[in-house]
């Protein structure tokens, strides 16, 4: 039962990751309103790629 709630957890981080990946600029536009979205965007890549890394581990290791 822990193992399902572990892969389930790990594909949830693994989807979110992917979506800040690729709508980074999109996500950054709708919830900051500062000017330089560049550096936010680029923020949002990393956090995300952070995200699918530890996600596919969690799914791969259970």
């Amino acid at each position: 039962m822990l193992q399902i709630i572990f892969k389930v957890l790990g594909l949830i981080l693994l989807m979110n990751g992917v979506i800040m990946v690729y709508d980074a600029r999109v996500l950054t536009l709708k919830w900051f309103s500062f000017g330089d979205q560049n550096e936010a965007s680029l923020g949002f890549k990393i956090l995300g790629f952070i995200f699918c890394i530890v996600g596919s581990i969690i799914v791969y290791y259970n």
